[in-house]
């Protein structure tokens, strides 16, 4: 591919913005069931939370190959745009059924994940994409095999803890031939210095998921105000609303918008590309678990004494920082001392939470994201010009 044909791959993003929105949904409902296995009473509340993380990884996956398609090609190509409808689709079905994934409803979810891991290397193969059918050929094959444990664990497994069983057999296939080129006996596998994708396409793609998770935030914070609409709920939405704003900012300082032209700088966008898939999980995740934490408190801003709720609600900025200070290194080869110390007082807060409102909690989390903003901006008036230094890359790090 020519780099005006990578250069084109920036247009046509009509259908990434489609699936964007999908993903909107989707992510709302992932919410919903996290703050349905925190505030339900039960005697035990793991296997809830493993079973909404085995979803969430799913959902991940599925977006992460579509956004590795729509950087390997040009998304106005005819097979593109069909392969983004089926993923549009099966994500939107997935989504409807999330909640009784592990019910009544674990067939829908499986056999429509299936047949969107299958579906996309079948449409590239009957394409002719010809310079990457060996590569096609290879996840349609991976994909076969972790169908077995996906469909079986639905089918013969409901109301079983083996399905999860088997559906975590199933991811840890899709991951791993993700990571390992989806290795064929006789084949060989894919090497990623190889692959031929967009890098910058990719890295913005991340920063658009990363916007959409912000999003979902916000309306999940909206529509628990909206539900019962009392002043003792606008501090806590008024709390929820600053967070989401802070790890925007925090996000976007510096690492999280030269995240494109750091992957352009090395001589492997592909495989920084797939450093950055796990990075953003992180990232996406403690998102996620802010905006549930949020809720709750907007639910409940005083007496509640479950020691759950400030676990997530801490957690979850804990995991975002986490997650972020990987992305420091990835794209300046160091770490901020303000994630560190942000880690730090999260979890010298986490003890002294428990028996405090949750309102406080909310707070002090967001008193802690807004010093690591802060610092942030006295650091970027002391470098204003500093440029990515990735690992790996050609530059002089810094």
């Amino acid at each position: 591919m020519t780099v005006g044909g990578m250069r084109g791959l920036l247009r046509g993003r009509e259908g990434e913005l489609l699936l964007d929105l999908v993903y909107v949904f989707a992510l709302t409902r992932i919410s919903e069931r996290l703050i349905v296995d925190v505030t339900t009473d039960r005697r035990v509340v793991l296997p809830e939370l493993g079973q909404t993380a085995l979803l969430l990884l799913a959902f991940w996956y599925s977006w992460v190959r579509a956004a590795v398609l729509t950087s390997s090609y040009d998304p106005r190509k005819p097979a593109i745009r069909l392969s983004l409808v089926l993923v549009m689709f099966g994500s939107m079905i997935m989504a409807v059924t999330l909640p009784f994934a592990f019910g009544d409803r674990g067939v829908v979810f499986a056999v429509t994940y299936v047949a969107v891991q299958l579906g996309k290397p079948l449409i590239l193969l009957l394409g002719r994409y010809d310079l990457e059918r060996h590569r096609c050929a290879r996840i349609l094959c991976w994909a076969a095999v972790s169908a077995i444990p996906w469909i079986t664990g639905a089918v013969f497994f409901p109301q079983s803890p083996a399905r999860g069983v088997l559906w975590t057999l199933a991811l840890a296939l899709d991951y791993t031939g993700l990571q390992f080129g989806w290795p064929v006996p006789g084949v060989g596998r894919s090497r990623i210095d190889d692959w031929r994708l967009a890098g910058e396409r990719l890295a913005e793609r991340y920063q658009q998921f990363i916007v959409i998770t912000l999003g979902e935030t916000i309306l999940l914070t909206g529509l628990t105000f909206a539900g019962e609409f009392t002043p003792d709920r606008v501090a806590p939405s008024v709390v929820s609303f600053a967070t989401t704003m802070l790890m925007w900012r925090i996000y976007f300082h510096r690492a999280g918008t030269v995240l494109p032209a750091a992957v352009e700088a090395v001589p492997s966008p592909a495989r920084l590309g797939r450093s950055a898939f796990h990075t953003h999980l992180v990232i996406v995740t403690g998102i996620l678990a802010t905006g549930v934490g949020q809720a709750l408190v907007i639910h409940h801003p005083v007496g509640h004494e479950d020691p759950l709720w400030p676990a997530v609600i801490l957690g979850g900025p804990a995991l975002f920082l986490a997650g972020r200070s990987r992305l420091d290194y990835e794209v300046f080869a160091r770490v901020s001392a303000s994630r560190i110390i942000g880690l730090l007082a999260l979890a010298a807060l986490a003890p002294v939470m428990v028996r405090l409102p949750p309102l406080i909690a909310t707070s002090a989390a967001a008193i802690v994201l807004a010093g690591v903003a802060a610092w942030d901006k006295i650091r970027e008036r002391k470098h204003p010009d500093e440029a990515p230094s990735p690992s790996g890359s050609t530059r002089q790090q810094r």
